[in-house]
């Protein structure tokens, strides 16, 4: 029996944290039934996971290729598998060494049948900014994970739509409140999210995210102060090589996917700096790992060492300021303030802003205390 699951969540599904959006629209979760058994094939095998390489997909091993789209598993596991005749490409099983293609299929194959995850409908408050027959906007606050997976199998999002939609005849078209997403923010990120209402919705605006044609802005305090008053970052991001929990900056494009964020300085506050930042592709922890790359970590982001102490003095009377603001602000100090896309059904571009969020606001004020008293 192949053991590539042992520990690692390949049962079930990818949780859509570790995915970018391009991912998100290309991810297929295998179909099964209610009762969490999959129909298995004529030699007895369940698929668990299917991924369609894009177009553009250059030439990559498969036993990378999963690794890089499965999060917690291994290379040596996933080899493992493919000795066992479990990676199939195509719907035929090949070795790890298989170069992908563009448009190839890759599914993995078990001998035993897919656990689906149930979705439980939980009442958790929604802050709902926008909502019709097609789609839902909400401002996520932060420490609400998206998705449930990884350990987070209950208080998430998607258990939260799961419950405004129960009594939603509309949303049986969707069957699982989970298909409806068609992009995310990290846990610790707040800001706005939209979802697809049906399966119209979903296909149009997950191409929108996809082309890239939607419209979206962060505001995040970063480490350090920023002399240019604005910039561009282009770098490819992939998983680190020794951290998978962690994304990195390939400046060369040997590895990862193409990434460019736009940023522009809105308040110089001492040892930090207020940004805008805009997104123009979707990569995991894009706004993250592109300000560290370029030595600008975000406030507070314990991931990416920004819970430290990056800039500033070693006096005792700034470490304690600092640490006021670790507790002001307990989190990665980013907010998704605007979101804009065209309608799936009327074709009206639409565009919605969600506050600042007070711990944020509370930051800055400390922020702008600090620097008028010193």
């Amino acid at each position: 029996m192949c053991s590539l699951n042992d520990g690692d969540m390949l049962d079930g599904f990818v949780p859509n944290e570790e995915l970018d959006d391009e991912e998100l629209f290309q991810f297929v979760p295998s179909d099964a039934k209610k009762e969490g058994e999959g129909e298995p094939t004529a030699d007895g095998l369940y698929e668990h996971f299917r991924f369609v390489a894009d177009r553009g997909q250059g030439p990559i091993r498969v036993d990378k290729f999963l690794v890089d789209r499965i999060v917690g598993t291994s290379r040596n596991r996933v080899q493992r598998a493919a000795d066992d005749g479990y990676i199939h490409v195509n719907g035929k099983p090949e070795k790890s060494s298989y170069k992908v293609k563009p448009c190839d299929v890759v599914t993995v194959m078990m001998d035993r049948p897919r656990h689906v995850l149930e979705i439980l409908p939980e009442d958790i408050p929604l802050d709902i900014v926008y909502e019709d027959d097609d789609l839902l906007v909400v401002n996520k606050p932060a420490g609400l994970v998206v998705h449930p997976g990884c350990g987070n199998y209950h208080g998430t999002l998607v258990n939260a739509l799961a419950y405004h939609f129960k009594d939603d005849p509309k949303m049986k078209e969707m069957d699982d409140p989970r298909l409806g997403l068609v992009h995310r923010i990290d846990k610790e990120t707040s800001g706005l999210l939209v979802v697809a209402k049906n399966e119209d919705a979903r296909t149009n605006l997950s191409l929108q995210f996809f082309k890239k044609t939607t419209r979206r802005q962060y505001v995040a305090l970063v480490w350090g102060h920023i002399d240019e008053n604005e910039g561009r970052i282009e770098g490819n991001i992939g998983r680190h090589p020794k951290d998978r929990l962690q994304m990195c900056v390939y400046p060369d494009g040997s590895q990862g996917k193409h990434a460019v964020t736009h940023f522009k300085v809105l308040e110089r506050l001492g040892y930090v700096t207020a940004v805008r930042c805009v997104l123009e592709t979707g990569r995991t922890h894009q706004i993250r790992v592109h300000m560290k790359y370029i030595g600008h970590t975000l406030f507070n982001d314990s991931r990416y060492g920004g819970d430290q102490i990056l800039k500033g003095t070693t006096f005792a009377q700034y470490t304690q300021f600092v640490k006021k603001c670790f507790e002001t602000c307990p989190r990665q100090a980013l907010h998704a303030q605007t979101l804009g896309f065209r309608h799936p059904r009327t074709g009206e571009e639409m565009d919605f802003e969600a506050p600042i969020p007070q711990d944020m606001l509370d930051l800055f004020a400390l922020w702008r205390e600090y620097i008028s008293n010193r």
